[in-house]
């Protein structure tokens, strides 16, 4: 049985959002919806009863609304709505461990230059052990079925040097769902050119080391290849920061699939600098699968 797709809500638009592309992603993959609102700081400490009553009323009201978004939709998904007490953060990286995956709204940049919004999104990002997935309020009407002129990709963020296959298999599998096409991107940096010599550098140079890479990249999804052959696949390779490459490629993408390298040994949480730099950018909704 699969397991259910666990949106957290809380009643902003992206929250809403978020529980409407939640409701998509589970008639996909025939699973049910599970509605999240956490709501307190200290789970079990301090307020009055009449506080903890206000707060459980005010998450019923939450819950019912995303409900009904849902039910507009795809009314056919079956929903179970579920309070949880804060902090918000562990709550929701704790739900994402029986999730497949966990939908979060994201407010992107702030409207503030430099002003860093989404905190909470972040913090369960870099706590999360499994597959979630990051929506932003202008995106989520975007993952509509199959149609049109069919170009809306699945884009695939692949690291050759250490392909990590689990984000692999999500990207392929994320496309199969969809029956959309799959574009595999890796980014590559040329070497400094004071170091490379006479012969090292200007375009032929990088046009060979372009074609270096892609051939790795073709060497690295040649199993996947094989295990979806009804996937069409765009293999690409760009010269650039690797957040500036993904999110070229994904600009109008129905969906962003990066990785995120999980600490081996206790570590203050973390999203990494690509992961973050896509996240507050990223116009698509976005899937982070967390490796080892």
């Amino acid at each position: 049985m699969e397991s259910p797709v666990v949106v957290g809500v809380d009643g902003s638009a992206e929250s809403l959002a978020a529980a409407e592309w939640a409701a998509r992603e589970a008639a996909r993959r025939g699973a049910g919806l599970r509605l999240l609102h956490v709501w307190g700081r200290h789970p079990g400490h301090g307020g009055t009863d009449t506080s903890r009553s206000a707060g459980q009323r005010l998450a019923e009201r939450v819950l019912e609304r995303a409900a009904e978004r849902v039910h507009a939709v795809r009314p056919e998904v079956p929903v179970d709505e579920v309070q949880a007490e804060g902090p918000a953060a562990a709550a929701l990286a704790q739900a994402a461990e029986d999730a497949d995956p966990l939908v979060l709204g994201s407010r992107g940049l702030g409207r503030v230059a430099g002003l860093l919004a989404g905190s909470v999104s972040l913090g369960v990002v870099a706590r999360a052990t499994r597959p979630l997935v990051l929506v932003r309020t202008d995106a989520a009407g975007e993952e509509t079925e199959a149609g049109g002129d069919g170009r809306r990709d699945v884009v695939l963020g692949v690291e050759v040097i250490e392909p990590c296959d689990e984000v692999i298999a999500y990207g392929f599998e994320a496309a199969r769902r969809r029956r959309a096409r799959l574009r595999a991107v890796h980014a590559w940096r040329a070497p400094d050119r004071l170091t490379l010599g006479a012969s090292g550098g200007g375009p032929a140079g990088d046009q060979e080391r372009a074609e270096e890479w892609l051939r790795f990249l073709s060497a690295v999804l040649q199993v996947r290849r094989e295990k979806y052959p009804d996937v069409e696949v765009l293999e690409a390779v760009a010269e650039g920061k690797p957040a500036d490459v993904l999110l070229k490629a994904a600009s109008g993408a129905r969906l962003l699939v990066v990785g995120r390298r999980v600490p081996g040994r206790p570590a203050l949480p973390r999203t990494g600098p690509v992961t973050h730099a896509v996240i507050q950018q990223a116009g698509c909704p976005l899937a982070v699968v967390p490796h080892g």
